[in-house]
């Protein structure tokens, strides 16, 4: 290894000094007042070999400390953070993010040529304005739709937690609550992700966070645009009250001329009408699953024709937005349509079968010997022992008009009617 820590000469490295780390979010902790201690040539940077400055910190209470493990110069050639070796723009692996970005940045492995390789990217680094990353990096497309979906946005203090006590493990733990190791059954010893290297994650190979989140990309959902090229309108779902008409249209401006933009406020959706198909689909690949204006992040779906939704609509479980509404359990079912309405029909109020015969339907049986009759009103109405005295009987259901209703309170038989008062006085 050639190393020197006198000025730079040719054909040799110098020992890195530096005041102050690259780290991102999750690594230098949620306190803003950290005590952070500094020592230079330290270590050795587990990727070139060379001396650098350690850095080594607390990134909050209950956390483990935490130190730099490569050199700045090996951070900046692939814009990472000097202790977790995640991106420093996305907060993911190198190897995904080179896979979304479809770069081949190889960085040699060997000794001399690792050397000269560091030597040319110091030179260019020195170069540069320092706001941009070097190599093949720079040189990639600024974005990419997989990175933008699988991009942590906030940081992730857990990561910062102590490690498991082998102790605790074996039950020979004596600190208690004075452990500052996790007391926490560990993970499966055959999952992927407790095996990992760093040197693998900075090459971006054999790397199973990485893996991990490559199958989650594949597996992501997506929008796909509807066979009816009528349709040029995109509902954005979930605005809240901060995103308003003029956010979406500073937005979606960008990807063509928009028709129209109607918010519902009630059910804190728009809907955006571009003038063209091209326009909608552009911009429904540009924002699905990634839009976030003002803080939220807003769903994007594409619109209904007005001819499927007239043709389908409620009836059929399906709101307007195209999601399938689930039924609402208790509620009756719907009623049946009411039967087509036949003049000649004869009215039947009680719902009686039609075709049980009156005659049927009034005779009753003689009462059993031993039993007296009923008294008026109290009993079958066909039979009686006056007689021709008896008034005479109401026509049956069948044969009334149809706009003549029979009540059993104007039935002249019951008690106290005034034909039966009139007959008892009689007698």
């Amino acid at each position: 290894m050639a190393t020197s820590l006198g000025s730079n000469t040719y054909n040799r490295q110098n020992w890195e000094d530096a005041d102050f780390p690259i780290l991102c979010q999750t690594c230098l902790g949620e306190n803003p007042y950290i005590r952070m201690t500094k020592e230079k040539y330290g270590k050795e940077c587990k990727i070139c070999a060379r001396p650098f400055t350690v850095f080594r910190w607390c990134p909050g209470t209950r956390m483990r400390f935490k130190k730099t493990e490569v050199c700045q110069t090996c951070s900046k050639m692939k814009n990472v953070c000097q202790t977790c070796l995640l991106d420093l723009e996305y907060g993911l692996p190198i190897q995904v993010r080179d896979t979304g970005l479809s770069v081949k940045d190889e960085v040699p492995k060997s000794d001399v040529n690792k050397e000269y390789y560091t030597q040319n990217m110091e030179r260019e680094i020195a170069n540069s304005d320092g706001t941009r990353p070097v190599g093949q990096l720079g040189k990639a497309p600024s974005s990419s739709d997989m990175l933008l979906k699988l991009a942590r946005t906030t940081p992730y203090y857990k990561r910062n937690r102590p490690h498991i006590c082998s102790f605790w493990v074996k039950g020979e733990c004596k600190r208690g609550e004075e452990c500052p190791y996790r007391h926490e059954k560990p993970t499966d010893p055959d999952d992927p992700l407790a095996d990992q290297n760093i040197k693998d994650r900075y090459y971006g190979i054999n790397d199973p966070v990485a893996d991990k989140l490559l199958k989650r990309a594949s597996t992501m959902p997506r929008l796909d645009p509807p066979d009816d090229k009528s349709i040029t309108t995109l509902y954005i779902g979930g605005l809240g009250d901060t995103v308003t008409d003029g956010d979406l249209k500073s937005h979606f401006y960008q990807f063509g001329e928009i028709r129209t933009i109607t918010i519902v406020q009630r059910q804190q959706c728009a809907f955006i009408q571009f003038a063209t198909r091209q326009a909608a689909e552009m911009a429904a690949e540009k924002s699905f699953n990634k839009l976030i204006i003002n803080g939220r992040r807003l769903t994007v779906k594409w619109g209904r024709s007005q001819a499927a939704r007239g043709k389908e609509g409620i009836k059929d479980g399906i709101s307007e937005m195209g999601t399938r509404l689930d039924p609402v359990p208790g509620l009756p079912g719907a009623l049946p349509p009411p039967p087509a309405l036949d003049e000649e029909a004869p009215a039947n109020y009680f719902n009686l079968d039609p075709g049980t015969s009156p005659a049927v339907m009034n005779i009753a049986l003689p009462p059993p010997p031993g039993i007296n009759p009923p008294p008026p009103g109290f009993g079958p109405p066909m039979f009686h022992p006056m007689g021709h005295m008896a008034p005479p009987m109401p026509p049956p259901m069948s044969m009334r008009p149809p706009g003549q209703i029979h009540y059993p309170s104007q039935d002249p038989q019951r008690m106290g009617a005034h034909a039966a008062h009139g007959s008892r006085h009689g007698d």
